[in-house]
């Protein structure tokens, strides 16, 4: 399944259940694959925005692996693969962190 952006902002492609984030300049296209061959779909999408993406300029899209193995592989036109992470804004992931050193430590 090929996944396009063909907004002005970014695109983030969530890779669920892993909750992995690729982001997707305007105009970028991916393509997920799945090892699965079944008659059921493989995929499902959802489409999702909230007020603070919205107004930085952020929409979302979750890919849901239904069937097959849920590690699931991304790659970009020229087949090369897309990791967990690919141009994720360094004020972002400076933010997630960040957020994540205030979680309890687990016991």
């Amino acid at each position: 399944m090929d996944v396009r952006n063909s907004s002005k902002g970014w695109l983030v492609l969530w890779l669920e259940p892993l909750g992995e984030d690729r982001w997707l300049k305007p105009g970028e296209v991916v393509r997920v694959r799945s090892d699965y061959g079944g008659d059921e779909p493989a995929f499902s999408v959802d489409f999702w925005e909230d007020d603070r993406d919205r107004d930085a300029g952020i929409q979302n899209i979750n890919v849901w692996i239904e069937q097959g193995d849920c590690y699931a592989e991304v790659t970009d036109h020229a087949g090369n693969v897309v990791e967990c992470g690919h141009q994720r804004p360094e004020e972002v992931d400076r933010k997630w962190r960040a957020s994540l050193g205030e979680l309890p430590e687990q016991t």
